[in-house]
């Protein structure tokens, strides 16, 4: 280079004329699973839960019932806290991962029995304790990990499949008044944490909702008798109100075509004492976060997309891929 030349570049970035710049984009993959003990319910080890884990090469995850459920466990919390909350298999799975890890606090609105694994070192928790803060890259993000409460249970109210000591119930309006009743509290509490924590570059919410979504009990699914009628169901609709995201349904829009059932691998679609839904959700919040890649993790296909064999719960997972 010569002289002049060296000469007209220092002025140009003198003047702010020669900007250089680097944009890095930041990758995640995410993975939802109620683990249904890790195998600690059968008197398993928890190989097979950590085999699940590794397929799905998350950087992030987020595991639902962390414990054993005592016996015998009865419909809703009452039967199923008083026993084995100590007996969290967390701390033994984060060291078979290589992951960071952080426990809630059991038996809470927002929380029955809930983890998060993160191959990023774990921050402080949201004030109402329903997520923690964790760096990726220079950008914080929250990240939830839920397990609420069970009982009433919508679906089977409608259906007319009998689960703890709840009426059943024939209109959408009956179904999402008991919905709130289970798990508003929840709700609330998760929706004055991600407005606390506004400066996050993303929210992503994940768990077991036990709750179905509301983008799936629409008019198309009833028609094809998926569902038995139209639902807003309000833990999904609130969170798309708040600007949220469902990774799975985004990238399978058609709730026909894809289903994407995570409850249950343990009976078949016609049996008339179960209901099979999608209950287990990556809610995506925050500006500009693409999501490049939906999946749900299972026993065998076409149920699932990513099939892990053998299956160690009850609830299949789901994954998603953001990127920004």
């Amino acid at each position: 280079m010569n002289h002049s030349k060296t000469l007209i570049l220092s002025l140009m970035a003198a003047l702010g004329l020669l900007v250089v710049s680097r944009v890095e984009a930041a990758e995640l993959t995410l993975l939802s699973m109620n683990m249904k003990g890790a195998g600690a319910n059968e008197q398993k080890p928890i190989d097979e839960t950590v085999a699940v884990m590794k397929a799905s090469k998350a950087d992030i995850i987020a595991a639902q019932e962390t414990v054993p459920e005592p016996e015998p466990c009865e419909a809703g919390y009452g039967g199923c806290i008083a026993e084995g909350m100590d007996r969290s298999r967390g701390k033994e799975i984060a060291a078979a991962l290589g992951y960071y890890y952080h426990e809630f606090k059991h038996n809470q609105p927002h929380h029955w029995a809930d983890i998060l694994f993160s191959k990023y070192p774990i921050g402080k928790e949201t004030p109402n304790g329903s997520g923690v803060e964790i760096m990726v890259g220079g950008d914080k993000i929250v990240v939830y990990s839920m397990n609420l409460n069970d009982a009433p249970y919508q679906p089977y109210q409608i259906m007319k499949i009998e689960y703890g000591d709840f009426p059943f119930v024939t209109t959408a309006a009956e179904a999402i008044k008991y919905a709130k009743l289970a798990r508003g509290k929840a709700f609330e509490l998760v929706a004055a944490d991600v407005k606390a924590v506004s400066d996050a570059r993303a929210h992503f919410v994940m768990g077991d909702f036990n709750e179905p979504s509301h983008l799936d009990w629409n008019g198309a699914a009833v028609a094809a008798k998926l569902q038995p009628m139209v639902v807003e169901f309000p833990f999904s609709k609130g969170l798309a109100d708040l600007g949220f995201v469902d990774s799975y349904r985004s990238v399978y829009p058609n709730v026909v075509a894809k289903p994407g059932f995570t409850w249950t691998t343990t009976t078949e679609p016609s049996d008339p004492t179960d209901h099979h839904d999608r209950i287990d959700f990556i809610m995506v919040g925050g500006k500009n976060i693409k999501i490049t890649h939906a999946a749900i993790v299972g026993e065998k296909s076409p149920e699932a997309d990513l099939v892990v064999t053998p299956w160690p719960s009850d609830h299949r997972a789901t994954m998603a891929k953001v990127s920004w």
